[in-house]
């Protein structure tokens, strides 16, 4: 099969404008001296990654480079190699390769360490440190490759880093890059390249998700390339897969694909083998007409029965939401969004005040046990607030309530005028599976997007509904 173009394979190619020049000319020239040779479709994506504008700055250098592929085509390789020569060719540069996952981490390691075994690159390396957690290939003239696994925080407290790589960018999370994308801030001529998989149902994606959507509307300033099989493939056609995976049949033989196609369910096949992208992973989670027909002013509000609340804040633990909740007692509810503010400029007792304020009249008290507002658990408990903390079952339960309840016209809240941030979760939130059992949470549609009005008030409603606490019932004594 002859070799084809990037341009020829990729199903998506997003590249910036202004290119004028490309650092990898020089690069693949010491590629070729070394023995080491780039198919046509690696020259293509190393190009673009270290393509020039004419001020003489990376072209992508704003938004980064991007590839979303099936496994097993060669990434690893492409960028390893890539790096390892850029060391050599520009003295004092620092690189970090991050993965998720250890296993992952210590696997590209090994890989770039067999590659210093070359003759012709050997005499550039100075020494290779093995200590987990410490694993780093330094060079003679200065430069360094650093790598480690965020699940154990690496990264964290590096600074003047001119290349970050994220492995397995598809459960990159929110708060792990934002940990990490500063340490590159120091850096003149600073490069971040993103590589992952299509994710699937559960991952927290949201990182990846909203690089593909930038590149597809159209963003200047990154490099986006998709390397994937047509969405409606046939998955036993043997084009496709070469579509798919451009290292088939010649480095991943036909053997290692029809494995993954035997066992592997159909939907896992498509991401894993095929590179596609589910289709539902920017669908809305809540029918905008159905939010809008339930909403009511103030002054039409029913404001008796069982009164919740619940608590929330974002994952970079910068806001605090605080949803209220009235379950009447002909089963229908009320929401309202009854507090949401910055903690940076509030702090968070505020919350705790506020809560304890209302405890005497208050039916049920919710806070979920991978929310970062647990943190305010120990002060509710030391003033005898009881709280109810959900898990992701219950999550799923609390979700599905508000969605039925609001297309069954049971669940009414005030006008988006009158809760601004909660409409805004509304109309960005988009849902995760929780399970293999069909239940579902909220996800939002971008890193900037904070969906803890939403939540806080889903959980809310959610303990009106399972709470046996009941501050209206009247009690009766004997004498």
């Amino acid at each position: 099969m002859p070799e084809r173009r990037l341009s020829e394979i990729a199903q998506v190619l997003k590249q910036p404008t202004g290119i004028v020049s490309s650092d990898f000319t020089r690069l693949n020239k010491a590629a070729c001296r070394a023995g080491i040779r780039y198919d046509l479709w690696q020259q293509g994506l190393l190009y673009l990654l270290l393509a020039r504008r004419q001020d003489g700055r990376y072209a992508c250098g704003e938004g980064g480079t991007v590839v979303s592929s099936c496994r097993q085509i060669g990434k690893t390789f492409t960028l390893g190699t890539a790096m390892f020569l850029k060391c050599i060719l520009k003295p004092g540069l620092k690189v970090i390769w991050t993965a998720h996952h250890t296993r992952t981490s210590d696997e590209t390691f090994n890989d770039l360490c067999d590659l210093a075994k070359n003759k012709l690159l050997a005499r550039y390396v100075e020494r290779i440190r093995r200590a987990n957690g410490q694993q780093e290939i330094t060079f003679r003239n200065g430069g360094r490759i650093m790598f480690g696994a965020r699940e154990n925080g690496f990264g964290r407290g590096l600074h003047s880093v001119d290349v970050e790589i994220f492995d397995e960018a598809q459960i990159l999370t929110v708060k792990a890059l934002d940990n990490m994308l500063p340490v590159v801030n120091t850096s003149p001529d600073p490069l971040v390249v993103f590589l992952g998989n299509p994710p699937k149902p559960g991952d927290q994606s949201e990182v990846f998700e909203e690089k593909r959507r930038n590149a597809l509307n159209g963003v200047d300033g990154m490099v986006y390339v998709e390397l994937a099989a047509d969405r409606d493939a046939d998955p036993d056609d043997r084009d496709q897969w070469a579509k798919a995976n451009p290292s088939y049949p010649k480095r991943t033989p036909e053997s290692a694909i029809q494995r993954m196609r035997n066992l592997m369910a159909p939907d896992s096949f498509r991401r894993e083998a095929l590179g596609i992208w589910d289709e539902s992973t920017t669908r809305r989670a809540i029918n905008p007409e159905q939010w809008a027909q339930a909403a009511i002013d103030p002054g039409r509000v029913d404001k008796t029965g069982l009164v919740g609340y619940a608590l929330d804040m974002s994952p970079d633990r910068s806001s605090l939401a605080i949803g209220g909740a009235i379950k009447h007692a002909d089963g229908t509810a009320h929401i309202e969004l009854r507090a949401f503010e910055s903690t940076q400029s509030k702090g968070t007792m505020w919350a705790v005040d506020r809560i304890v304020e209302a405890w005497p009249r208050t039916a049920s008290v919710v806070i979920d046990g991978q929310s970062p507002a647990m943190s305010l658990l120990p002060d509710l408990n030391a003033r005898h607030v009881k709280v109810i903390v959900t898990n992701a079952s219950d999550m799923g339960r609390a979700c599905g309530r508000l969605l039925d309840m609001l297309r069954d016209r049971k669940l009414t809240h005030l006008p988006d005028s009158e809760q601004p941030a909660l409409a805004t979760a509304v109309i960005n939130a988009t849902t995760r599976n929780i399970g293999q059992s069909g239940a579902f949470g909220w996800n939002k549609t971008g890193s900037d997007i904070d969906i803890s009005p939403l939540v806080a008030c889903t959980l809310a409603l959610y303990g009106t509904f399972i709470t046996k606490r009941d501050p209206n019932r009247r009690q009766e004594v004997m004498v």
